[in-house]
């Protein structure tokens, strides 16, 4: 990536109608398309040669099955100040920040998603360098134990890309909506 003074990033979640994304270490739905639809923005790039990073915390990288870690086609990064291994290839840093700094400094990354959880989520939020938050909304309540965090509509407005589906989806009888928030 290029100039440092603008780092930016995005979020991109999948949240239930109770604000969930998670239960015990695992999504509490199964969504195919949806989970296409993460695969395809986080993978896509614009410029050959290129990839995007998907940055998660270590709970995040750990809920992960064996069989799909490291997420393919990204440079996966994982905060963590407890984590001391991860398998080649991938990226290990104590925070966001430091991870974002380091991320610009490489000429191969193209984009970088925050991919969870509610910790680094809340994080990013916050921080201003965090521009979109690409959020499906799931029409259905779960039994969950980890939820996104609120974030003020104010600083935040709803837009509409083209890459991005603006009908309600349904799969397996769960309707959704994919949204994305820019912030203002």
């Amino acid at each position: 990536m290029s100039s440092m003074d603008n780092m930016a990033y995005s979020v991109i979640a999948a949240v239930s109608k109770n604000g969930g994304i998670g239960y015990k270490g695992d999504l509490p739905w199964r969504i195919k398309k949806e989970m296409e639809y993460f695969n395809r923005m986080t993978t896509q790039v614009n410029q050959s040669g290129l990839q995007n990073a998907v940055i998660m915390g270590r709970c995040t990288w750990q809920s992960i099955p064996d069989k799909y870690r490291p997420l393919k086609g990204r440079k996966n990064v994982v905060i963590s100040k407890t984590l001391n291994v991860v398998p080649e290839g991938v990226l290990l840093f104590p925070n966001l920040k430091e991870a974002i700094k380091s991320l610009y400094l490489n000429d191969h990354i193209e984009k970088l998603w925050v991919i969870g959880g509610s910790g680094l989520y809340n994080e990013a939020i916050n921080d201003k360098n965090c521009k979109k938050l690409y959020i499906t909304k799931i029409d259905q309540e779960y039994l969950c134990d980890t939820f996104f965090p609120d974030f003020d509509l104010k600083e935040f407005e709803e837009i509409n890309e083209t890459n991005v589906p603006k009908e309600v989806q349904e799969d397996n009888g769960i309707k959704y909506e994919f949204k994305v928030f820019k912030r203002l």
